[in-house]
């Protein structure tokens, strides 16, 4: 531990943790003063610093405003790695490999859904398996095409007729992360991931309906499909037990290799290995596999919801206008090309509960997205709202990387505590909002006040350039694991 970091306001929306031995470089944390007064007795500031300890660390060590304490790396860190000396840490990008949301949208207005929306829920609830441990009997496959799923991931699914074709350019990556190498994934994960194909899981994990309730930047709207009074599904898990076994089983290898490469940690759960070397190729090839499993989860649960849409309005889901909008990763490593210090290189970066924004122009964006910039998506909590925005020039200064949602300010512990003998349900139908959970516990950790207000978060990131606000959504229904 560092004793007495020097933190400093550089202007409204970052503050600069000053580096200090054994830091390689500095930090910069995005925060508004509301953000920063919710930060001053977190130990969350500490692991921002620590991260800054590890070897081949290029730029400074980063934090999104929706920052809060997570294994080794803080949750909305942003962390980018030289390839030629630099390092792989699965604490880095966490326990729930791609864990990320995606939005589905419709044609649908809120007008038309309000009188049937309980019964819509209930059918989701029915239809879409959710809480600790669930499975999916629909979506059973042999270990030999599950190999192709970690391999192809959203490709596998297009090929079994589960995803459409056109909406594999509104896939992070096309849904399909390189390298994956499914003989890195072990055994005991592979057992777990298996029956899970298709499932929401628990935790902050949820199936949401919206409503767009303000467009506030109406070109970029209609370029996103998306207009005022509309309805659009958020779907927000990712790989499951598959995922976690990944990372726990890499964490203590690492942790074995640690003094054969000379590395020295400030916290063990920093648990690295040098990205070239086998192990860190090793846990590449795993977690691009996890990744790939994620992105065919959240499409086979877009087939169902778009199954149970089109049952309870007797039409096709083409009909309905049930397009993917855009699908994220939130917890995830990539090797990627920037340009620091005025030259190019190519670096590791880690994205721990953040997510990619890529500015307009951007020969990496699918053409429907080269003028406007990548969506990106923004989940409030329970109660209130959340964002869609596009990304902006000024991602260049985050390697390209934006919040991911609201961030906690309360443990989960914190939240059960203060939620004891209350109806988190009735809370929220007072509200207007239709809930169904798989269990009351996770209402209870999860309910609104354990986290930031997300317009605090989103106004960070958009005043420091990073993103531009392109619609609010505001919840009308919701279930969770």
């Amino acid at each position: 531990m560092m004793e007495g970091l020097r933190i400093r306001r550089i202007d409204p929306f970052r503050l600069e943790i000053e580096r200090k031995p054994p830091m390689r470089t500095r930090g910069i944390v995005y925060a508004n003063s509301k953000i920063e007064r919710s930060l001053e007795k977190d130990i969350v500031l500490q692991q921002v610093a620590n991260v800054a300890c590890l070897p081949g660390i290029v730029g400074p060590s980063l934090a999104m405003p929706d920052i809060h304490w997570g294994y080794g790396f803080p949750i909305g860190g942003v962390a980018a790695f030289s390839a030629r000396d630099g390092i792989i840490s699965p604490g880095g990008v966490g326990y729930d490999i791609n864990c990320g949301i995606r939005c589905i949208s419709t044609r649908l207005g809120l007008d038309e859904v309000k009188p049937v929306l309980d019964e819509l829920l209930t059918g989701l609830f029915r239809n879409v398996p959710a809480g600790v441990g669930s499975i999916n009997k629909g979506f059973q496959v042999g270990k030999k095409e599950f190999r192709e799923v970690l391999t192809k991931g959203a490709l596998w699914a297009v090929k079994k007729g589960f995803a459409d074709r056109d909406d594999l350019d509104a896939h992070e990556e096309s849904g399909c992360i390189e390298g994956a190498d499914p003989d890195m994934v072990s055994e005991r994960a592979v057992e777990r991931g298996l029956p899970q194909l298709g499932t929401l899981g628990s935790g902050n994990h949820f199936l949401e309906l919206d409503v767009v309730d303000d467009i506030m930047d109406e070109e970029t709207a209609n370029r996103f499909g998306l207009f005022a009074g509309q309805v659009v599904v958020l779907v927000h898990t990712g790989s499951r037990g598959l995922g976690h076994q990944v990372c726990d089983d890499y964490v203590h290898s690492m942790l074995v290799s640690l003094r054969r490469f000379g590395i020295e940690l400030p916290d063990r759960q920093l648990a690295c290995a040098p990205v070239g070397s086998p192990e860190g190729k090793a846990y590449l090839g795993a977690m691009a596999a996890a990744a790939n499993f994620a992105f065919a989860n959240r499409d086979l649960i877009t087939l169902v919801v778009r199954e149970t849409f089109e049952r309870q309005f007797n039409r096709s889901s083409e009909r309905l206008g049930m397009r993917l909008l855009y699908d994220c990763c939130h917890n995830i490593a990539k090797m990627e090309k920037v340009t620091h210090e005025g030259s190019p290189i190519t670096v590791c970066i880690h994205r721990k509960g953040a997510t990619r924004a890529f500015p307009p122009g951007d020969p990496r964006l699918p053409e429907r997205y080269r003028q406007t910039g990548q969506p990106v998506l923004v989940p409030g909590d329970m109660g209130r709202m959340s964002y869609i925005l596009a990304g902006q020039a000024g991602s260049r200064e985050t390697f390209y990387s934006a919040c991911h949602g609201a961030g906690r300010l309360l443990s989960r512990r914190q939240a059960t505590k203060i939620s004891r003998g209350r109806s988190i349900l009735d809370e929220l139908r007072k509200k207007d909002i239709h809930a169904m959970a798989a269990s009351r516990s996770t209402l209870a950790e999860e309910i609104p006040e354990a986290y930031k207000d997300v317009s605090d978060v989103v106004d960070t990131i958009t005043g420091a350039g990073i993103a531009r606000p392109v619609a609010r959504l505001r919840p009308v229904a919701m279930m969770k694991g």
